[in-house]
Formats: structure tokens, C-alpha cells, sequence
């Protein structure tokens, strides 16, 4: 490498330089011979396999560790540096310009020609960047990380010294790419035709900028010139030995001096006006830095839109009757698997996706069997557990086909209310907010206890969007009728599912109940329940919730929302149990629900996702349901929103596949055969299950029209807040900011809406006064009581959860509301 830098010293001074910094290899010397690091050699530093200069007037090849995911870790690739653009490939040939590749002879590298694999090396290529507008940065001694835009490469050396040779040579690289593109920009006149009064301001700026620099070299040389006669003068007047002579001298060096000030002065005020000229552009660069941005934004929100609608198109295909294949595959991991690390999708195995780890999820593949040629004997599938093809027939099966509409006509006419209830709500107005200077000083608080303008909100409360569970109750009017606990439970795990549906568009917050708040929904003519939510505290928010229904069911769940903003993202977590029992056959079911996340809070448009694990337990006969819901991934094959789970009975045999996506629709499939198949790459086993054609559980119903102007809402939610007669004054339709929100009057329910948490306020501080008090008197104080739940342990769970104590009902036929509060 010393002969290296010897070879260019004789250059120009920036070839001096580069062969100064850390014997890195001269870019400017074309005449240089290659030391390409062997194919075979280890990677990184060393004599032997430190990355060398390769041909080219800016080329860099050499071993590096690149960070793939959390899997594999780093994996030793072999980087190419050329005309401004990091590339790194799998193989460790290196590639010529020219299209030869090179390999050693008694140390010296020579050229070959390309044969077989290595004439894959120019396609073979895994990813590249371009270091113009990357950032390059270092995380410690041997690390150096590239990022440009949303792609970033985490990247290892050998040694300390290894990884300085490579951040410099990128540094080179990075500022002659840079030039290389002002100089295109200025000088290409096809891919932007600039107007003439551009072109003409352009080479303006250019001429007097040229002459402010010409005039700062004038300066710089007469600055040099008197400077030096000053010195010949201070000489002589050192050597005077008469005093006769050294008045003229003084005269000489006065004169020499005032010439000397008059000149830097000069030299000052030529600095200055360069600076204020290149200020001054400099904003206009800026602003066209800054257009550019906006557009490239633009153009990736156009990118993904069109991703979304390729995948949508996709799954319509996929479904389409003419194109369904004869079998389908479910694929799955069992424990998961991992993300890619620092928050990024890897490149390195494009065939392999990443998610978050899935406790005790089952891996199975599911494969779809014709009943009518469906032979257990003569069967590949050593079959663990057997099923009855016979056993799925539509005339005795609660099950609907998947080729029939499970809401036909006569079905939509039977779930016609007999009320008329009203169809739309008004308009949603157009009100422009900054959230960021909300949102920056929420960072890391619990969200209930951020104070929010109603511009975030839709109207309506927390307990009215925990009544809209219920918006697909007749699955569980289907479960009723099921003979199977095992169909009960493809019946209720849909259920659970469809709770989700209308999530997917409403990315609105609603209204923190106050304490004591209530809601009810009597639909017990129509629909053959009523429902009750109680807010039953404050901090933590915590909602009760119960549900009868004549139909032979009954629902109840406490909830508590945690919830945390983390500054790109918002993760909701539901805490709670949800119980379902069947009057019939006494099976209790016990579910929980799954984590939601609002993303792009500060910038982009909102969008929500679920994700997690639902495992639903019938407690009396021990069937079990998990259901996975996998967290969307912008670069995943998969369907977006998928849900998949097995239901399996108490002794942990497999009856039914479900699948499906939780803003669409729940299929089941009837189990045939089960086997274990073979062992994946990463040594897990899977299960094969032979099952018969799915059918349809559960379809999202069609929103309302012009729904994009009315919060998204489903036709329920249209008539959640519908003023009704006689309910209690503590109900959520007669909260006064909430009621002002939907009329459009946003600034007077800001007002209210304060007034309200105000008056809770006061109530908490009395309350709090009042154990304060009663601790000194050394009596005991209760708190805060609900009015129509009591907390109660579970004989199930053995929680305590908030179960309804009664008195609701009765106190509405009596119009006797004396025990409720005055919260409103």
C-alpha cells in the first residue's frame, strides 16, 4: 500500500491527499494495478484480505459483514464501491468493468474471462445504494451504518482501521457523486428543459461569483506583496545606525502598512459580499431541496397506494370462482418468527418473510380434499386424526356454503329493524389542526389522561364503540343451534373476529367516558337482546359491559384500555376478559382481545392494524380455538389483515381450520385427515391437514353510503347515538360535547368538553378529600361505587371483574333514575 501512495505523489495535490489518509487507494490513478481481495480468502482486514483498489477510476471492492436479520445475523458479502453506488453480492468473484474477472497467480492478480457462475455475477446483485444522497455514519469501532431514504445497510469491518479505510473511501465517493450530479443537473438540457430566463440567471450567478473570486485572488497577492516589502522595511530600520535616516524609514514602513490595511480591508468586503451572495442562494436551494422532497413524499405514498391495490387485486383474483385452485396453502411457524432487525425489512432472503414471534402458534398447511373421491384407506396421509366427509353436508350443518351468501336477501329482511332508525348523521367538517404541537409534549404519557380537542375525535364514546361488538350478534344466534361444541366454537371465533371489522378505516378516538357514565342499547324486540355499559372507573379507564339475549345467550366483559403514544405509532391494549355463555348446553366461553396500533400519527396517512393471539377456551368441554392475527408487512406475499386458527377439542385434536381476514370475512373447513409433513428449513414440523371445501361464517356487511363524510360509520354505529326517549340521564347520547360534535359545532364542544372534565375533576378532589378525612377519623371509605355492576371473583378465571348486579331495567320501566349522579 506504500507503493501505492508513492506511485501518485508526483500528482496533483488532491492525489497527495488521498494517498495520505490511511493508505487508502488512490481513485485518481488509472494506471494502477488491481489487488482484488481472493475469492476465497477471509474477509474484512489483513494483508491478505483487506479490500483493495480495484480497476476504475473510483472502484472499491473488499469483504464486509452485513446485518440481515435476527435469525442469521451478520453475513459476510463482498461490497463493490463504482461511480457513486454501493453494491454488495453473495459471491465473492469480483467483476471488472469490463466484464472479466480476476484471480491470482503467484500473488498477482490477472484477468479472466467469465465462465458459468461467475457470468451470473453482473444478476446476481443484492442490493445496491446511492451514496449521493445517503447518510454515512458510524455506531462504534468497526461499524458503519448507510441509510438513504427508507433503505438502510448496517455494515461491519474486521478492524478499526479496516472500517476508516472504507468510511473514507465512501466519504470520497459520496462528495465526487455529488458533483457528478450538479454537474449533470446543470449541464443536461433534455430530462428538465430549463426556460432562458433561468439559463441566463444561472450563468449570471456563475460570472459573479467567478469574479468574486477572481477579485479575493487579487486581494490574496497584493496582500503577499506589501506584506513582504513591509518585511524588508522593518529589516532595514533594524540596521539604521543613524538617527537621520530613520525618519524616511518610519515614512516607508507607514506607508507600507497603511497599503497593507487598505488591502485586507478590500479583501474583507470582497468576502463579505460572497458570503451574502452565497447566502442568498443558497435559500433558493434550499427551497428547490425542499420541493424535491415533497415530491419524492409523493411519489412513495403514489408507490404504496399502488402496492395496496396490486395486493387487493391479487386476493380478488385469488377468489374469483374461475381461477380458485384445487388446493390452498396455509403456512405457519411455530413459534413464528422474528423481525428483521433496527426496524427494517432485510434483503437478504426475499423467499422469507419476518414477523413478531407467536407463542404456541400451530404450524399446519391445509390442503383441500373433494369429498366424493376422498379415500381414508388409500391415503398418503398416515392420518393422526380422521374426520367424516359425511359429516359435512349443508342440510343438516348450521354451516352456510362458501359459494352462497351467508346475507342473502331473505336473511337482510329478516334482520330488518322494526323501528325505523335513522341512516345517516351530519357531515363531517373540514377542520385543519396541527398535531404535531399537540402530540410532541404526549410522548410516553398514557393516553386517557392526554388532553384532546375534539379534533380527534368521532362521536362517540367508549362504551357506544364497545356496544358495536355486537354488530354481527346472529353468529351467535347461529352458535345457539349447533349440536358440535366444536362448531360452537367456529361460530364464536368468528364472532370474536368480526368485532375488528370496523376498525379498519375509523382512525378517530372516541370519547373517554366519564365516571358513571352508561349506555344502553335495547334491542330486544328487534333483535332479541339488550345491552348495558357502566364506566366504572376513571384511572385506569375501565368499562363493564353486559348483553342478554332471549335467543339463548348471554355476554358480559370488563375492559381497561392502556394505551401508550410512541411518537411514530400507537399501541392499544385491551386488558380484560370477555365471557360467553350458552343457556342450553351451560358452555362458557373466555376470550381476550388482541393489541391495536394506529400508525403514521405524526406524519402520513393514518392507518390501524391488529395483531397478536386470540385463545378462545370453552371451559365446560375444554375445546380450545387459537386464532393468530399477523401484523401487516408492506413487503409480505401474504394476504393483508390474515387470520388463521385451528379449533381442536379437549384432548387437542384438530376439527376445523378457520381462515379469513379480520376486515372481510371468516371461512371454516371441516378437517378430513391430519398428518405431520416434513421438517422445514428451520428444523420445525409441520401438520397437514386434509380438509374439505371452506365455507362462509361471517362477511363483513357493505358500508352506508357517502360513509367517508360520516366517520366511516357501519350502519349500527350510524344509530348508536340516535336520541332516545327514557333512558337514563346518565347515558352517553345525552353527553352534551359529544352531541355538539356530531352536529358540526366542533369550537362549542371544545368548550364543553372541558367544562365536563372540569366538573370531574372537582368530584375527584372531593372524593379524594373525603378519605382524607375519613383516614383521620379512622373510618373506612369505600370510594367510588357503581351504580348497576358489582366486582365480584370469577368461578372461572378467578379474576375480579365487574359483573351487572341488575336493577337497570326495572328502574327504566319505573322512570326511577333517583340513584344515578349528575355527571353531565
Amino acid at each position: 500500500m506504500g507503493k501505492a501512495a508513492a506511485a501518485c505523489g508526483g500528482g496533483n495535490s488532491t492525489r497527495g491527499l488521498v494517498s495520505l489518509l490511511s493508505a487508502v487507494p488512490c481513485l485518481a490513478c488509472q494506471e494502477l494495478p488491481a489487488m482484488s481481495a481472493e475469492p476465497g480468502g477471509r474477509g474484512g482486514g489483513g494483508p491478505a484480505g483487506g479490500p483493495p483498489a480495484a480497476p476504475g477510476s473510483d472502484t472499491y471492492k473488499g469483504w464486509l459483514f452485513k446485518w440481515t436479520n435476527y435469525l442469521k445475523g451478520y453475513q459476510r458479502r463482498w461490497f463493490v464501491l463504482s461511480n457513486g453506488l454501493l453494491s454488495y453480492y453473495r459471491s465473492s468473484a469480483a467483476v471488472r468493468s469490463d466484464g472479466s474477472s480476476w484471480k491470482r497467480v503467484k500473488n498477482t492478480p490477472v484477468p479472466v474471462q467469465k465462465t458459468g457462475t461467475q457470468a451470473e455475477m453482473a444478476h446476481t446483485c443484492r442490493g445496491t445504494i446511492n451514496l449521493s444522497t445517503a447518510h454515512i455514519d458510524t455506531e462504534d469501532s468497526c461499524n458503519i451504518v448507510l441509510s438513504n431514504g427508507g433503505r438502510t445497510y448496517h455494515l461491519k469491518a474486521n478492524s478499526e482501521v479496516e472500517r476508516q479505510r472504507w468510511v473514507t473511501a465512501l466519504e470520497l465517493a459520496k462528495a465526487k457523486a455529488i458533483r457528478m450530479r450538479n454537474n449533470q443537473s446543470d449541464d443536461s438540457g433534455d430530462e428538465e428543459p430549463a426556460s432562458q430566463s433561468d439559463k441566463s440567471e444561472l450563468h449570471g450567478t456563475l460570472k459573479t461569483l467567478s469574479s468574486k473570486l477572481e477579485d479575493l485572488s487579487t486581494c490574496n497577492d497584493l496582500i503577499a506583496k506589501h506584506g513582504a516589502a513591509l518585511q524588508r522595511s522593518l529589516s532595514e530600520l533594524e540596521n539604521l545606525k543613524l538617527p537621520a535616516e530613520s525618519g524616511e524609514k518610519i515614512k516607508a514602513v507607514n506607508e507600507r502598512a497603511t497599503l497593507f490595511r487598505i488591502t485586507s480591508n478590500a479583501m474583507i468586503n470582497a468576502c463579505r459580499d460572497f458570503l451574502d451572495l452565497a447566502e442568498t442562494h443558497s435559500r433558493k436551494w434550499q427551497r428547490v431541496l425542499q420541493y424535491e422532497r415533497e415530491q419524492r413524499i409523493r411519489l412513495e405514498e403514489t408507490i404504496e397506494q399502488l402496492a395496496k391495490q396490486h395486493n387487493s387485486l391479487e386476493r380478488a383474483c385469488r377468489g374469483a370462482p374461475g381461477l380458485s385452485s384445487s388446493s390452498t396453502g396455509i403456512t405457519s411457524t411455530a413459534k413464528g418468527s422474528v423481525q428483521s432487525a433496527k426496524g427494517e425489512a432485510s434483503d437478504e432472503d426475499e423467499e422469507t418473510e419476518y414477523f413478531d414471534a407467536m407463542e404456541d402458534a400451530p404450524a399446519f398447511i391445509t390442503v383441500t380434499a373433494d369429498p366424493k373421491h376422498h379415500r381414508r384407506s388409500g391415503s398418503n396421509l398416515s392420518g393422526a386424526s380422521e374426520g367424516h366427509p359425511e359429516d359435512w353436508n349443508l342440510e343438516d350443518s348450521v354451516f352456510e356454503s362458501s359459494n352462497q351468501s351467508s346475507y342473502n336477501e331473505s336473511t337482510c329482511k329478516d334482520l330488518l329493524p322494526k323501528k325505523r332508525r335513522r341512516t345517516r348523521i351530519p357531515d363531517k367538517p373540514n377542520y385543519s389542526l396541527n398535531l404535531w404541537s399537540i402530540m410532541k409534549n404526549c410522548i410516553g404519557k398514557e393516553l386517557s389522561k392526554i388532553p384532546m380537542p375534539v379534533n380527534f375525535n368521532e362521536p362517540l364514546s367508549m362504551l357506544q364503540r364497545l356496544t358495536e361488538d355486537l354488530e354481527y350478534h346472529e353468529l351467535l344466534d347461529k352458535a345457539v343451534k349447533c349440536e358440535s361444541s366444536t362448531e360452537q366454537m367456529c361460530f364464536v371465533a368468528a364472532f370474536s373476529v368480526s368485532s375488528y371489522s370496523t376498525t379498519v378505516h375509523r382512525t378517530a378516538k372516541p370519547f373517554n367516558p366519564l365516571l358513571g357514565e352508561t349506555y344502553e342499547l335495547d334491542r330486544l324486540e328487534e333483535f332479541g337482546f339488550r345491552s348495558l355499559c357502566e364506566q366504572v372507573s376513571h384511572h385506569p379507564p375501565a368499562a363493564a359491559h353486559h348483553v342478554y339475549s332471549r335467543r339463548g345467550w348471554t355476554l358480559w366483559q370488563e375492559i381497561t384500555i392502556a394505551s401508550k403514544f410512541r411518537g411514530k405509532y400507537l399501541s392499544i391494549m385491551p386488558l380484560g376478559t370477555i365471557h360467553l355463555e350458552f343457556h342450553s348446553s351451560g358452555n362458557h366461553y373466555v376470550w381476550r382481545k388482541v393489541t391495536s396500533t394506529v400508525h403514521n400519527i405524526i406524519v402520513g396517512k393514518l392507518w390501524i392494524d391488529q395483531s397478536g393471539e386470540i385463545e378462545i377456551v370453552n371451559h365446560k368441554s375444554k375445546d380450545k380455538c387459537q386464532l393468530k392475527f399477523t401484523p401487516y408487512s408492506y413487503f409480505s406475499r401474504d394476504v393483508p389483515r390474515k387470520v388463521t386458527g385451528v379449533v381442536s377439542d379437549a384432548d387437542g385434536k384438530a376439527h376445523y381450520v378457520m381462515s379469513g381476514t379480520w376486515d372481510e370475512k371468516m371461512e371454516c373447513s371441516k378437517i378430513v385427515q391430519s398428518s405431520h409433513g416434513s421438517t422445514s428449513t428451520e428444523g420445525k414440523q409441520k401438520t397437514v391437514y386434509q380438509t374439505l371445501s371452506p365455507k362462509v361464517l361471517w362477511k363483513k356487511y357493505p358500508l352506508p353510503e357517502n360513509a367517508e363524510n360520516m366517520y366511516f360509520f357501519s350502519d349500527l354505529a350510524l344509530t348508536l347515538n340516535e336520541p332516545e326517549e327514557r333512558v337514563a340521564p346518565t347515558d352517553s347520547r345525552l353527553r352534551p360535547d359529544q352531541r355538539l360534535m356530531e352536529s358540526g359545532r366542533w369550537d362549542e364542544a371544545n368548550v364543553e368538553k372541558q367544562r365536563l372534565e372540569e366538573k370531574q375533576r372537582a368530584v375527584r378532589r372531593r372524593r379524594e378529600a373525603e378519605a382524607v378525612e375519613a383516614l383521620e377519623e379512622g373510618k373506612d371509605y369505600e370510594g367510588y361505587i357503581p351504580l348497576w355492576f358489582e366486582r365480584k371473583v370469577d368461578a372461572v378465571t378467578g379474576e375480579l371483574i365487574c359483573v351487572y348486579k341488575g336493577g337497570y331495567w326495572e328502574a327504566k320501566d319505573k322512570q326511577d333514575w333517583s340513584t344515578c349522579p349528575d355527571i353531565f
